[in-house]
């Protein structure tokens, strides 16, 4: 990031035994910024205040033995040249007398097109994150369910059979009479 530019950024743990996971953003000079402990989601704003790499470290050091899925998205809001390459516009000479609106309302409105897009396309991913979480939880699930019906279902049979049996025993005449 360069300096004086804006870091948005979230996570989302969507699948992994616990749901939580570790979470630091370190700067370039290797200062902490940002620290979360077990968490499950978090979503942090940022100002750079040096220009360089900055770090997104995710820690699952206290889950050995499960894996996480983790759905996670930068966005970077620089001071210049956010608009998209509009700025090539400004070299396009056009008298004012020949068109309706000025150069700088189209640029404005474009702009404000772009912008509404960019946060369109992030709330998409962040409800896709949200339905493949859902989606892990509803198959762990629908697994669950099955096994302990089936398990069910066997314990019903037997349970059926032997009545059956003890019923049969029941009535049976073991004693005959010879007449």
């Amino acid at each position: 990031m360069a300096k004086n530019d804006s870091m948005e950024f979230g996570y989302q743990v969507i699948a992994g035994s616990g749901l939580d996971v570790g979470f630091a953003l370190i700067s370039p000079s290797g200062y902490r910024l940002v620290s979360d402990f077990r968490r499950s989601d978090g979503i942090h704003m940022v100002d750079s205040t040096e220009d360089g790499e900055y770090r997104l470290c995710f820690d699952n050091s206290f889950s050995k033995l499960s894996e996480k899925m983790v759905f996670f998205e930068v966005n970077i809001n620089s001071e210049i040249g956010s608009d998209g390459g509009l700025n090539e516009w400004e070299n396009v000479a056009i008298k004012e007398s020949m068109v309706e609106y000025k150069l700088e309302d189209i640029r404005a409105q474009l702009d404000s097109v772009y912008q509404h897009l960019e946060r369109s396309r992030q709330i998409l991913a962040v409800l896709r994150a949200l339905e493949a979480r859902d989606r892990y939880l509803l198959e762990d699930n629908l697994w669950s369910v099955s096994f302990w019906s089936c398990l069910s279902l066997l314990v019903m049979l037997f349970v059926a059979v032997t009545q059956i049996y003890t019923l049969k025993r029941l009535f049976d005449d073991t004693k005959r009479v010879c007449t």
